[in-house]
């Protein structure tokens, strides 16, 4: 966290980036000749001066978002030897230096908009648009605020940037604590629910995003401070915002689970909460997610370098898949889905050239020339975060890839996590439930992932919850945090599964695929050791630390009436 960058971060983003940027899924125009007391002037104004809170502060948290919340989590591997795969980071680590910026980015750029919305609105803009701006803008600080606290534990609370450089207090924060912190995301939360719409524009946030996330807040802190069980009355809550979502929103399971996660699912309605990218001139408005997740070379537009990132043995088995099999069960389609295999063929990739079939030749005279090189040490690799060929994009609606550019949105809350947040808050700390609203939820989800093979459950448990969850968010940035949250209350249990995890490669893969020769397959097994309670919390960047030693004493307890709560 750059917290002497604060003062450069709130200048820039209070004067500048609301100005020059402005996402097409918005349909609103940019605007390059304002200064900041002449902007905010009608409604339009206002909600340009949102929109790139739904991409560009983001930006560089995007690989962070990959290798905490699946590397660590033992989804994915990126580099066997990295301080994700083996809980051996440090403050010096790029990346955790790229996710701290981006977090505090954000919480200084929506403290910025909502203090101008109050302070710099012309006579003619509506209240609804007041209201609606400053709800979004307050949903995506209290999803920045949610990331740094299951990241980093205790953080600073900022809640007015403007005041903490009037008071040179930027080099002097304290942290505050994890409960505090938790409860400011709550009250934020609870005041954008009372300014958003319950309709808004497409893409939007609207009140029941605030619900569903906060639903999930509350799941989470549930577990904090407690040993053994969670805190009813949090579960409480978590079930009653989350009951809001699927009672009243009028939003449903999209059908076709593979569809989320192309050009085509954008906008649905499941989406509940998410990053908007463009492809554009401006630097960090785009999804750069392909370049480091696809094959080398799978793209005629986007350049990519992912063919040694792969999904780790241990989420096949989960999916009850291995690598050292030649055909595949298509059992649950959310596998194939987030992961390629060997046999899988996808009609959404390479269109222009009849589809891609994962097939393990990368032989000059193959059907691919030599140009893909399949080269996995699991025998898989990433399918989600993938839009393709150019060509895939135009037959969904998008003219233009780019170099690490496509528009892919990236969705941080859907609809089938509200309903499984919801299964889990009914569920509470008992063994198991056969509550007719939780089994109703569960099964729903289980029933689009598993089409004809699936029969309903008549009971379930947390185990059963907790798996289907691994399933259904494979690859979206979130299973590591559901092992933080649980490492709340149940830190053994939380452990103990990622000690067991199989994040090695096979040997042998090439004989197997392309000559049926087994004999020489085996597992080049790698898994955790000397994993301790510390290692849930990510460290400090180093240049935060230097800039504001004060990061490393213990937390304070935040004032909540020095901002008007009580």
């Amino acid at each position: 966290m750059k917290i002497e960058g604060i003062k450069n971060i709130v200048m820039v983003f209070l004067v500048a980036i609301g100005f020059v940027s402005c996402d097409d899924f918005l349909d609103r125009p940019t605007e390059d000749t304002y200064t900041i007391d002449s902007f905010y002037q009608n409604d339009d104004q206002l909600f340009q001066s949102v929109n790139p809170i739904y991409n560009s502060p983001w930006y560089d948290f995007q690989r962070g978002f990959m290798r905490i919340g699946e590397v660590m989590a033992g989804n994915l591997v990126f580099d066997g030897a990295d301080g994700y795969t083996n809980f051996t980071l440090n403050s010096s680590d790029e990346q955790i230096a790229n996710v701290s910026a981006s977090l505090w980015a954000v919480n200084a750029y929506c403290n910025g908009v909502i203090q101008n919305v109050d302070l710099k609105s012309g006579a003619s803009v509506t209240r609804k648009a007041k209201n609606t701006v400053k709800g979004e803008a307050m949903v995506w600080k209290a999803m920045s605020y949610f990331y740094l606290v299951r990241c980093f534990g205790a953080v600073p609370i900022i809640h007015d940037n403007a005041t903490t450089i009037a008071n040179n207090a930027s080099a002097t924060l304290k942290r505050n604590k994890i409960e505090d912190v938790y409860k400011y995301i709550t009250l934020i939360l609870k005041d954008a629910i009372k300014l958003l719409p319950e309709d808004n524009m497409t893409g939007r946030i609207d009140k029941y995003s605030a619900y569903g996330l906060l639903a999930k807040v509350y799941l989470t802190k549930s577990g904090y401070g407690m040993s053994g069980t969670r805190n009813e009355s949090d579960l409480s809550e978590a079930a009653k915002y989350a009951k809001i979502v699927i009672e009243k929103s009028g939003r449903n399971l999209h059908p076709v689970y593979e569809e989320i996660f192309q050009l085509k699912g954008n906008f649905l309605d499941e989406s509940l909460l998410a990053w908007h990218w463009t492809v554009g001139e401006q630097w960090t408005s785009q999804n750069s997610l392909q370049s480091d997740l696809s094959l080398s070379n799978f793209s005629d537009a986007v350049g990519s370098w992912g063919n040694y990132v792969y999904p780790t043995i241990d989420l096949q088995a989960a999916f009850g898949e291995s690598a050292d099999k030649l055909t595949r069960n298509y059992y649950d389609v959310r596998r194939k889905a987030s992961m390629m295999m060997v046999g899988d063929t996808y009609d959404y990739f390479w269109t222009d050239k009849g589809g891609f079939t994962y097939n393990w030749d990368s032989s000059s005279d193959g059907i691919y020339g030599g140009s893909i090189s399949f080269v996995s040490g699991t025998g898989a690799n990433c399918a989600k975060h993938i839009v393709g060929r150019l060509a895939d994009a135009k037959a969904q609606g998008y003219e233009t890839l780019d170099g690490m550019h496509t528009p892919l949105s990236t969705h941080l809350l859907r609809l089938s996590d509200v309903y499984l947040i919801y299964a889990e808050a009914v569920l509470g700390n008992e063994s198991a439930t056969n509550d007719a609203s939780a089994l109703l939820a569960f099964n729903a989800v289980r029933a689009r992932a598993q089409k004809g093979n699936h029969k309903d459950v008549t009971s379930v448990s947390f185990d059963d919850i907790y798996d289907e969850r691994r399933l259904e968010f494979a690859f979206e940035g979130d299973r590591w945090y559901d092992l933080v949250r649980l490492h709340y209350y149940k830190p053994e249990m939380a452990k103990s599964i990622i000690v067991v995890q199989e994040r090695g490669t096979w040997l042998g893969l090439d004989n197997f695929y392309l000559h049926n020769d087994n004999s020489g397959l085996d597992i080049q097994s790698h898994k955790v050791t000397g994993l301790t309670d510390e290692d849930f919390t990510i460290p400090f960047p180093e240049v935060d630390l230097s800039l504001n030693p004060g990061l490393m004493d213990d937390p304070i307890s935040f004032d909540f009436g020095s901002i008007g709560y009580n």
